[in-house]
């Protein structure tokens, strides 16, 4: 079994609710039709109920029945949902008819049903920018206790299972934050742990990455991966951390030996927390390109409940997969 299969297998046991807001779409009804029959997710789509049978028609889609539809203009809790959305932002929102005109997007209105626990995650993002989905997790949703900002991990898949854990490493941040301070680094090392705990089921060993090890260079920027892992280590004594390693001694066990042999991790880390997202987006890239890694994700991580942005290229493959991983972070969360 490889490991979006497992992914796969993990969800169904543990069913969780995922809510689609792009719920016309034809990918997105192919995910859904494909997520329902397997019994992955119980899945909500948002969007004129006319529209998404005649779709499911058209594409011969046969088990869309079994999904629970909204119309974000015609639902019976609109009224509760536009006083939520105000007692939220309070001061934000000046006028009511702006709420009710939110609650009628199906970005908002997906987040809203998270936030009450109408459902367990969102997955959006084939027809909106990563702007337009993450503003109202943002603004409704918010951060998880102790975690200020949000970030982007990409599980990195190799053929040779001699590397991270089983062939498998976490990378990030690969996706958000362009300069993270030394406590936002901490954090994005510690939700990258729950992450790779929660979605990909293996103990997390998780390096902060340096041009220095354990001293060997001298700069600003170093000292800012030797506080980010003290940070980090006090926020979450329970996971195993160490920095500042380079990625040699990060991942190869010989020479993670030569240059850290103190260290509890070094040669053997699964989880990469780059110093910037220039070095973790670069580096995932040519990870995926020149040594043939399947990258999966970006995987949001560091809000308080998971919803997950899609790239607008995506195909029914990344929706159906998208749809696993947030429910194994629900999972997680709960």
């Amino acid at each position: 079994m490889n490991f979006i299969e497992g992914l796969r297998n993990k969800a169904k046991k543990n069913t969780k609710k995922i809510v689609l807001p792009e719920g016309m779409e034809e990918r997105n009804l192919r995910a859904a039709d494909y997520i329902l029959e397997h019994q992955i997710a119980n899945i909500i789509l948002l969007g004129n109920k006319e529209t998404i049978v005649r779709n499911a028609q058209k594409f011969s889609l046969n088990h869309l029945d079994k999904a629970e539809i909204i119309d974000p203009d015609n639902f019976p809790l609109f009224n509760d949902y536009v006083d939520l959305l105000l007692e939220i932002r309070g001061k934000k929102i000046s006028k009511r008819e702006d709420a009710e005109n939110l609650v009628r997007n199906p970005l908002y209105l997906a987040t809203l049903l998270v936030k009450t626990k109408k459902a367990d995650g969102e997955v959006a993002g084939a027809l909106n920018t990563t702007g337009d989905v993450l503003r109202p997790a943002f603004q409704i949703v918010k951060t998880r206790p102790g975690i200020s900002v949000v970030s982007g991990a990409f599980f990195m898949v190799f053929d040779n299972k001699e590397i991270g854990h089983n062939g498998i490493i976490t990378f990030a941040d690969c996706a958000v934050l362009p300069d993270p301070t030394a406590k936002e680094l901490a954090e994005i090392a510690v939700a990258s742990a729950h992450t790779t705990k929660d979605i990909a089921g293996f103990e997390p060993k998780i390096a902060l990455l340096s041009f220095s090890t354990k001293g060997s260079g001298k700069h600003e920027m170093v000292d800012k991966v030797i506080e980010a892992t003290q940070l980090a280590k006090d926020m979450a004594p329970e996971f195993q951390i160490d920095g500042e390693l380079q990625a040699d001694a990060a991942i190869v066990p010989a020479i993670g030996l030569q240059k850290a042999p103190n260290s509890p991790i070094a040669g053997h880390a699964n989880v990469l927390i780059f110093p910037t997202l220039e070095v973790g987006n670069i580096s995932y890239k040519l990870v995926q390109r020149l040594a043939g890694a399947e990258a999966v994700g970006p995987v949001l991580q560091g809000l308080a409940a998971p919803i997950n942005d899609l790239s607008r290229g995506c195909s029914v493959d990344d929706i159906i997969n998208m749809i696993a991983i947030t429910s194994l972070q629900a999972t997680g969360m709960k």
